[in-house]
């Protein structure tokens, strides 16, 4: 097989996804666009040899359908050569479209591949997209159906996670965010968003609130007890785990991933590709996988799918230099470590979507990109990115620098 190299990777900053976000008034095409444009640019890429332009997209539809990748082509001034395909795995679709570039570019049908996401949350409303898991109950009966942010205290209960816990989580993810982009952890990689007249609209991530402590957390009430108790979806957890006499409800706003606005591209190719473009590789793609897992728990994922990855790569949890594990909810992260036994100084080391937010399609990229440009910073080797994934999946990535 082909060997997988990673040539460059950006980013949008994330906007909140709101209407009064940073981002609202740019259409996802556009912020797709503007990566590919980053790309091509600081890479001096002749588009017409780009075999592939892959996205991950979860609600593509309204300004965000109609295979938006190739429509942020067009916008990007792109060679009408390069094709584009938009897919969809829930939370890990920016990670999948990598590892989808990746098989491709070791099956040796493609030499040079953009993949990447994209999505504009405050213009395409989460689960706009609709569909069967969340609405047709042959489908969400067996698969134990419920809103993530339950399966999140599900977890939590069922590993002993209090609400001090997952707090002091998102204190520290707040903390590091906001420090990294004080030191400039993120300069080479987050392009700023401009307008029509070259004016900067963002180059920040609009999310984070670094001053944020366990005082002011300790203030909010839990956002899904409402829909556990009332809505009777408590039951239904307890029903595929009924070991769990109550679910204990910890999670809220502030221990949670944010809704934002963003998109992210990540450069990837073979050997002889990058040596036609002039391109030094920064790492290569080694391994990566995808399970399904636990519908009831949903996110615990990261972990099976990390237990699947290892065994097959033939690597072990002490052979990974860096985790980057996507913050959907505090309770996701407590139980990788828990179940792994890593330290948290060697995952999220700048943070994570609890504090800069996940723009759902791209945050996948986005993180893969993070825990590179980390590796280099600290002169490090070997780094994991996985994301737990709705309906109870999981995907993840092994990277190694060269």
């Amino acid at each position: 097989m082909t060997e997988v190299f990673i040539y460059d990777h950006v980013r949008t900053p994330r906007g909140r996804g709101k209407k009064d976000g940073a981002l609202h008034e740019v259409p996802s095409v556009r912020l797709a666009a503007k990566t590919l444009e980053a790309i091509r640019d600081r890479n001096g890429l002749d588009t017409s040899y780009v075999d592939d332009i892959i996205m991950g997209c979860v609600d593509p539809v309204m300004d965000a359908g109609a295979v938006i990748p190739k429509a942020a082509a067009f916008e990007a001034g792109y060679s009408t050569r390069a094709p584009g395909m938009q897919i969809s795995r829930f939370c890990a679709s920016g990670l999948d479209a990598v590892n989808f570039a990746a098989g491709k570019v070791a099956a040796g049908s493609d030499d040079i591949v953009i993949a990447g996401g994209v999505e504009s949350m405050s213009r395409v409303g989460m689960g706009m997209s609709g569909g069967s898991w969340y609405m047709d109950p042959s489908v969400n009966f067996p698969a134990y159906f419920m809103p993530q942010g339950v399966s999140a205290d599900l977890i939590a209960t069922k590993y002993g996670f209090t609400r001090d816990d997952v707090d002091a989580y998102a204190v520290e993810s707040q903390k590091r965010a906001g420090k990294a982009w004080d030191a400039g952890y993120f300069k080479n990689s987050v392009i700023p968003v401009k307008d029509q007249n070259g004016l900067t609209i963002l180059d920040r991530d609009e999310h984070m609130r670094p001053t944020t402590d366990m005082q002011s957390l300790a203030s909010l009430n839990p956002s899904f007890q409402m829909p556990g108790e009332m809505g009777g979806f408590e039951a239904v957890g307890i029903q595929a785990h009924p070991e769990i006499e109550r679910i204990n409800y910890v999670h809220h706003a502030g221990n949670s991933s944010g809704i934002v606005d963003g998109a992210a591209a990540v450069l990837i190719g073979s050997k002889a590709g990058g040596e036609a473009m002039s391109l030094k590789p920064r790492a290569r793609i080694r391994h990566f996988a995808n399970i399904g897992s636990d519908p009831a728990l949903m996110l615990t994922g990261p972990v099976d799918v990390t237990e699947k990855l290892l065994a097959r790569s033939g690597m072990k949890i002490s052979d990974i230099d860096l985790f980057e594990l996507n913050e959907a909810f505090a309770a996701v992260v407590l139980r990788y470590m828990q179940a792994f036994e890593i330290s948290h100084d060697k995952i999220n080391v700048n943070g994570g979507a609890i504090a800069m937010g996940h723009p759902l399609g791209a945050t996948g990229a986005m993180i893969l990109g993070t825990v590179l440009d980390e590796l280099e910073r600290r002169d490090l080797n070997t780094a994991l990115v996985t994301l737990c994934i709705g309906a109870g999946m999981g995907t993840a990535t092994i990277i190694e620098r060269v």
